[in-house]
């Protein structure tokens, strides 16, 4: 199958690099939004600004391309990884796609004004169904440092989306020996999971510069999973989600990883 990545920072080059390295033979696109960097990468076949010393393979290609080029890119996988304020305009830019698309961002937007005069702050999903409801999509989260999927570490993660079609299309690109990936339908659970423990990591390095000592740690991370559960119950989720890989496990690695 040929995925695009569209945006080339430290997470979209890992996962292209992985989807390069994968038994399937894909053919893989690492798109930057900067010229300059797209460059620089093919040419010294590296990500020096973002995953310095991590080898690139010959199968990836790097170009530099804008999101109003990824309709007409004959991809089967478009996978945006850019940052969370730039999710909206690339999805604006792929409502017409046929491809499958999946976004890596976790959080949640920035509170706008929605039009009637209220000021919201959405998942991804929302996103989605507000300007691209149409698209066949969905989100690829859980555990995962970027550096450790590179190297080919052992690492598991969840592909949610409410169109089988797309969580087959991720499962196909991505799981490997060392790579994971499972399949979820509950993307509310999977995107609030995604948002809330980072807030939660903040605030588990707040105890440990207070010197709280390991019991408020252990405190704060179970009492936030539960807060987390309860968000994502009134959002639409499941609560067996927040105990799987996007909540349990994500909130553990970004809350306890040095």
């Amino acid at each position: 199958m040929k995925i695009i990545v569209f945006g080339a920072g430290a997470w979209g080059t890992a996962l292209a690099v992985s989807a390069a390295r994968h038994a399937g033979g894909h053919r893989v696109e690492l798109w930057a939004r900067d010229p300059a960097q797209a460059s620089a990468m093919q040419a010294g076949r590296e990500n020096a600004r973002y995953l310095p010393g991590i080898p690139l393979p010959p199968a990836l290609a790097v170009r530099g391309a804008q999101a109003a080029d990824l309709t007409a890119s004959g991809a089967d996988l478009i996978i945006i990884a850019t940052p969370m304020a730039g999710l909206r305009e690339t999805l604006v830019a792929l409502q017409d796609c046929q491809a499958a698309v999946a976004w890596l961002c976790k959080g949640f937007e920035a509170p706008r004004a929605d039009g009637s005069g209220s000021v919201t702050g959405l998942l991804g999903h929302e996103i989605r169904a507000t300007v691209a409801p149409r698209l066949w999509a969905g989100v690829l989260s859980g555990p995962s440092f970027a550096l450790e999927v590179a190297r080919a570490q052992p690492t598991a993660l969840v592909a949610a989306s409410e169109h089988a079609s797309v969580r087959e299309a991720l499962v196909r690109a991505f799981h490997c020996s060392t790579l994971r990936v499972y399949a979820s339908d509950d993307v509310p659970g999977v995107e609030v999971g995604g948002a809330v423990k980072n807030v939660l990591a903040i605030a588990t390095g707040l105890c440990d510069g207070l010197n709280l000592g390991l019991n408020a740690r252990a405190a704060l991370i179970t009492r936030g999973l539960a807060e987390m559960t309860r968000l994502g119950l009134a959002l639409g989720a499941r609560a067996e989600t927040f105990m799987g890989l996007s909540g349990l496990g994500d909130l553990v690695l970004t809350a306890t990883g040095d």
